[in-house]
């Protein structure tokens, strides 16, 4: 069985890579890397923020499924994660984690995992020091106990929350408490951890979360110099003051930002792309010059990208934009997926669990009636077996819906900021719905950007599309754990389903 790695990019917009097509060399690691991989063009979050997309990706399960979707939810033990299935099988399991929501809230996405080391909040845990004393490893473990206690409550307050987004106690938990954890530490590790392992017979799972493009931004002065060489005094007091004011980076904005407002914005968040690449590119050398690339399935995608104005909205909360869930996804590993290759099929990344499985020769603990049951044919090896449809869905967070509530309430209604908001992907157009209201068709391929409505001009591939989501849906909804797996479906449902190719 290969050994398999997992780096998933947070925050990590798609459009600002080189290797999809950014004029500036933002990424020549990750570029470097593709060319020895299948790249896939059309890869869609399966969610628009960090919870539920890592929860898809660990279960192969839509949100509407899994129901992962609030910082607070915690993942049923109905359906096995990746992690418990390859551990079950013989796999050691590693997790080397720089987002506080996936390694240290109570979600239960660390499940299955043999070791989990989390490098944000305030008790970062890396792999054990010998050298430490017993009392110092002691002191260290109760100390983590109690930051996570501590996280948990903020996360499970609303007061709390709006009361840390003050622009007077942002800087401290995001500069002093590790709130994008420590690239360079965590890769460094994960080298150590993997030259002491390879070692041995057992085959390895590892998974590595990188945090370096999220808010707020604070990349090297070179990076800076590289990426926004004509930063000013007033550039810097501008972007201090938007990375203090972190109530508005999941907002939605009243008035677009200024042309140079987002240039400097844009300035910042490359050279983090570009710095964060760097590192990568450490990890991606190692693994090349150790030979671990032989016999090593490498996996790089995002979870979801992030929103600088676009469509009105700051962050990644609210919507299904291009900007959030349209992410980078390349996967090395040429017994199936052939070098320098590129795939214009629209897929979804909660696809990354049955590529594994299917990799790895494995087959889940679970009936035919489970949606996860076909493994080989969800594998991205056969890209085209969801027949070109991939679809997201963005349930409101409720705490940052709660900053808006108390920040903008009048905005809260107009732009409809309680429904979910959904998109269906068929060939290279996208629907996009709040509800059941249609907000926009458009095709991707000829408007990238999602600048043009053209519902009005199609209007019946719009219904279509729209009935293909619906169908969705209750597909989804039907598979939730506490649901009636064997129930009823309608006779509706069921010509659907079968539209949607997900029976015969």
């Amino acid at each position: 069985m290969p050994d398999i790695l997992l780096i998933i990019l947070d925050t990590q917009r798609r459009d600002r890579l080189s290797i999809y097509g950014h004029p500036q060399a933002t990424s020549p690691h990750l570029d470097e890397f593709a060319a020895d991989a299948t790249l896939f063009e059309r890869a869609i979050a399966p969610a628009q923020w960090t919870v539920p997309s890592h929860a898809s990706m660990f279960t192969g399960l839509y949100p509407s499924t899994h129901q992962v979707t609030q910082a607070t939810s915690k993942l049923s033990g109905s359906y096995p994660t990746l992690a418990e299935i390859l551990q079950a099988d013989g796999y050691h399991t590693a997790g080397f984690c720089n987002n506080p929501l996936v390694g240290v809230l109570d979600t239960g996405l660390t499940r299955g995992f043999s070791e989990f080391f989390n490098y944000a909040g305030a008790a970062p845990n890396r792999p054990v020091d010998i050298t430490r004393s017993k009392a110092r490893r002691k002191i260290s473990q109760e100390w983590g106990r109690f930051a996570r206690h501590v996280s948990q409550y903020f996360a499970q307050s609303d007061w709390l929350f709006r009361v840390s987004l003050n622009a007077a106690i942002t800087p401290l938990w995001t500069r002093w408490v590790n709130y994008k954890g420590n690239t360079a530490r965590s890769i460094d590790d994960l080298i150590a951890y993997h030259q002491e392992k390879r070692s041995t017979d057992q085959p390895m799972f590892l998974f590595l979360n990188l945090m370096g493009a999220h808010m707020p931004y604070h990349p090297p002065q070179d990076y800076i110099k590289r990426f926004a060489p004509d930063v000013d005094k007033a550039a810097y007091r501008f972007i201090n003051r938007f990375n203090a004011d972190a109530a508005r980076w999941a907002s939605p904005v009243e008035q677009p930002p200024s042309e140079w407002e987002n240039h400097i914005i844009d300035g910042f968040y490359n050279a983090e792309v570009a710095h964060q690449d760097y590192h990568l590119g450490r990890l991606l050398r190692y693994l090349k010059a150790s030979g671990a690339l032989e016999d090593t399935m490498v996996i790089i995608a995002a979870d979801h990208g992030e929103g600088h104005g676009d469509h009105s909205f700051f962050g990644h909360s609210f919507v299904v934009y291009q900007e959030l869930v349209h992410v980078p996804l390349m996967i090395a590993y040429p017994d199936k997926f052939p070098a320098n290759q590129r795939v214009q099929t629209n897929v979804s990344t909660r696809r990354i669990f049955h590529t594994v499985l299917d990799v790895a020769g494995i087959k889940p603990p679970i009936d035919e009636s489970d949606p996860n049951a076909d493994i080989e044919a969800l594998s991205l090896y056969q890209p085209e077996s969801e027949k070109n449809l991939a679809f997201a869905e963005a349930f409101p967070p409720s705490t940052l819906l709660n900053v808006v509530q108390h920040r903008q309430p009048h905005l809260v209604e107009p732009l409809r900021l309680t429904h979910v908001r959904r998109g269906v992907y068929q060939d290279s157009h996208k629907l996009a719905v709040a509800d059941h209201h249609i907000e926009g068709l458009f095709d991707i391929a000829a408007d990238p950007a999602e600048h043009i409505n053209i519902q009005n001009q199609h209007s019946t591939l719009a219904d279509s599309m729209q009935d293909k989501l619906s169908a969705f849906v209750q597909m989804a909804e039907h598979y939730r754990a506490d649901g009636d797996h064997q129930g009823n479906v309608s006779p509706d449902v069921i010509d659907n389903l079968r539209a949607l190719g997900y029976i015969e």
